[in-house]
């Protein structure tokens, strides 16, 4: 059973053919995907800094009659990936290969994190990364229904790493005494794979408001949350399954915690040295006989 080709992957293929111009638009779409393509042609070829006929030129040479049939075709893709669980795994169930559960989840889970860390950017990788190594800067994580433990488990660690780390509750009464103490340069980390969720946006606006760095670990379609973030990660997610895959969300957020310590690690090593004293001091593991 063959895969259509997404507008993603034509336009990257498209690439080497591209003249000066039309990479550099092409460059700015698939780095802001598919976002930056959703808005008027006057604002994408602004914010491309290409003129008008540039983006007409490329999406003819992509195989639409214009803009507006190029937009219809990526609304559409990108309505088509953003269903319902039931409706995912009606999709899934049909014509999938005639071998085990566990090789076809896993190929597409390998497959999913070399696309991942092929399409991340390593300067927006490390740029995220000393923000959230910065001591002056204090660090907030929030997620949605399903990613809210990838926040939590960040959260966790990186209060071994460093001070200052705040997880923000899923309940919405709980926003506001957080964004109380949010400061100008603190980091707000974000989780948002699609279905995305309207809470996880109110909470960013409102961050971005109080003039916080807002980084976003997201899908490859991205969340709209993208329009308030300094920095985004996309992650490839899909999976056999009705639910997607938050595996490279995982190695995205243990890269990132890996790097932070690396660069505070002469605060690191007394707090984690600290640490292993007061869970000594108060029997928290069981000792190995």
């Amino acid at each position: 059973m063959e895969t259509a080709i997404t507008i993603e992957e034509r336009m990257r293929a498209a690439l080497p053919d591209l003249t000066r111009a039309e990479r550099q638009l092409a460059t700015h779409i698939l780095g802001h995907y598919p976002v930056s393509a959703l808005g008027s042609i006057t604002a994408l070829a602004k914010a491309a800094e290409v003129s008008t006929p540039t983006v007409v030129r490329l999406v003819q040479k992509l195989g639409y009659k214009g803009y507006p049939d190029y937009q219809q075709s990526l609304r559409a893709e990108v309505e088509q990936m953003l269903v319902s669980p039931l409706v995912k795994h009606d999709r899934w169930a049909g014509g999938v290969p005639e071998t085990h559960i566990l090789n076809r989840f896993a190929d597409q889970v390998v497959a999913n994190l070399q696309a991942t860390l092929g399409q991340i950017d390593h300067a927006t990788f490390d740029a995220a990364a000393e923000l959230l190594a910065d001591p002056g800067r204090h660090v907030f994580a929030m997620g949605g229904r399903i990613t809210h433990a990838m926040a939590d488990y960040l959260v966790t660690l990186m209060k071994a790493v460093r001070p200052s780390v705040t997880l923000l509750s899923d309940l919405s009464n709980a926003w506001p005494p957080a964004l109380l103490d949010m400061k100008p340069g603190d980091v707000l980390l974000v989780f948002d794979i699609r279905r995305y969720e309207n809470s996880v946006l109110q909470v960013a606006e409102m961050a971005r408001e109080q003039g916080a760095e807002i980084i976003l670990i997201t899908d490859r379609w991205v969340s709209p949350a993208a329009q308030m973030a300094r920095h985004v990660l996309p992650c490839h997610i899909e999976a056999p399954s009705a639910w997607d895959s938050t595996v490279p969300l995982l190695v995205i957020v243990e890269t990132l915690l890996a790097s932070v310590q690396a660069q505070t690690w002469t605060v690191t090593e007394g707090r984690l040295k600290r640490l292993e004293e007061l869970y000594a001091r108060s029997r928290t593991f069981r000792r190995g006989r």
